[in-house]
């Protein structure tokens, strides 16, 4: 099979055969941008499935760009389509970018940092710039999914107000608003505007090991799954705070104060506990900690 005919694809499918000819085999006068993947069922790698997509529009987005040139070609080894390659690169985790210039070997920086800058296409096609000089405009399909919900969220909005339009002291309770304030407070904090821009992968699995992280390693970054788990700790935490707070201030009689007063206690000390824990693995040498080491 030719490059005149792989090329016409917008990712280039390849073996160890494959990779060998055209990747490794020199000379060269095009580049080559490479996603290891795992993408079997077996392998039930979900992040893999993930990085594909974002990878497929990539890909398109300058396949079918009017700037196309033979200058850069996207394709993707499967690890049970080409173990050989893993082996040969020592990869023993997937998803991963690499990016084999045209002369020489890949450089530190042609690998592409997955776990800081995630697998959005926008910040794929930054990398494949600062690495190529090519500049990619990324073209998603349309997607409606987002303004349907949002109009749906205000049309049920819309209907209840407009229900309960001789009655809209609900607008006015002190409660209402604190708890819509809490929640927004708990959703910005735990990290989901820094997914929104980032896009990280929602954990990461080991496909040689099947070992699963939800919580990164580094400080300088961080998975989907780790911002619902800071969420529910700090919910959790926050939860706590207001069973002492009623604790101390509700007119409930004395036995059902001192429960709150307990479960309050009980929440604070537990997952506050465990959000020192987590904050220890991402810092290491971290010196403190609470109840648990």
């Amino acid at each position: 099979l030719s490059l005149s005919r792989l090329w016409r694809r917008a990712v280039i499918r390849m073996n160890g055969e494959k990779f060998r000819r055209f990747v490794k085999a020199p000379p060269r006068n095009y580049s080559v941008v490479i996603m290891f993947t795992a993408l079997q069922p077996q392998r039930q790698c979900g992040v893999c499935k993930q990085a594909d997509e974002e990878y497929q529009i990539l890909a398109n987005s300058w396949r079918y760009s009017t700037a196309f040139t033979n200058k850069v070609f996207f394709a993707t080894v499967d690890f049970d389509e080409g173990s050989d390659v893993f082996q040969m690169l020592n990869m023993n985790s997937a998803p991963s970018f690499i990016h084999f210039p045209a002369k020489g070997k890949p450089k530190k920086s042609d690998s592409y940092e997955l776990q800081v800058r995630g697998f959005a296409a926008e910040q794929l096609a930054r990398w494949v710039g600062d690495r190529t000089d090519v500049q990619i405009r990324v073209i998603r399909p349309p997607n409606y999914a987002g303004p349907l919900m949002l109009g749906f969220l205000l049309a049920v909005i819309g209907g209840l107000a407009y229900l309960r339009r001789n009655n809209l002291e609900f607008l006015y309770n002190k409660n209402v608003w604190a708890f819509s304030a809490l929640c927004f407070c708990l959703i910005m904090t735990s990290g989901q505007m820094w997914n929104h821009i980032r896009g990280p992968p929602y954990a990461h699995k080991n496909p040689t090991t099947g070992q699963v992280s939800y919580i990164h390693g580094s400080s300088q970054a961080q998975f989907v799954a780790e911002t619902h788990i800071v969420l529910f700790f700090n919910s959790a935490v926050t939860m706590g705070m207001v069973l002492l707070h009623e604790a101390a201030t509700s007119d409930m009689d004395i036995g059902k104060r001192k429960i709150m007063c307990v479960a309050g206690i009980g929440l604070v000390m537990l997952f506050f506990s465990w959000l020192l824990s987590i904050f220890r693995a991402k810092y290491h040498g971290y010196p403190y900690s609470f109840l648990l080491s």
